[in-house]
């Protein structure tokens, strides 16, 4: 049986196709091909076919891939009824209950909560008693710059 499938061309990480008519036993690298139809270009997303070829060898039994199925109708190439619609994938998740966000929270027990409520209101008030003892200091500095500028002031009047 035959089948239309693309075959690699192009450089690394710069892929190119060529829309071929080849024998399905054989890889697509093989070299051995029946027809070249055309190209393709994922990049650009262009395609060069040539339509006539490509409809006798559909007419005549060729089954093309799921992508070349695609490029056809992209190029608005009839195809056969008996050509099978490429099934479209849906993304399912395996073992919904192992996600974090399904797990169950447990609560933590009633003494952690109250020690780490001591904590935090004990932190709180070293936090305060600091700050007041910064705030006095800069209060002490702030008056005597005050009376530094002042006498300088009068010493130059």
């Amino acid at each position: 049986m035959l089948t239309i499938r693309l075959q690699r061309t192009g450089r690394k990480a710069h892929a190119m196709f060529r829309v071929v008519v080849q024998d399905s036993r054989r890889t697509p690298t093989s070299g051995k091909i029946v027809a070249h139809i055309g190209n393709y270009d994922p990049h650009n997303k262009t395609s060069n076919l040539n339509v006539e070829k490509a409809k006798f060898y559909l007419e005549h039994g060729s089954q093309p891939s799921p992508r070349v199925a695609s490029l056809f109708r992209h190029n608005k190439i009839d195809l056969p009824k008996w050509v099978a619609e490429p099934t479209k994938r849906t993304a399912s998740v395996k073992n919904t209950e192992k996600l974090r966000k399904n797990q169950v929270k447990e609560e933590a027990p009633v003494e952690e909560v109250k020690a780490e409520e001591a904590i935090t209101e004990a932190t709180e008030e070293i936090v305060t008693e600091e700050a007041e003892k910064i705030v006095e200091e800069a209060g002490v500095e702030a008056v005597e710059e005050a009376e530094t500028k002042t006498e300088e002031k009068s010493k130059e009047s």
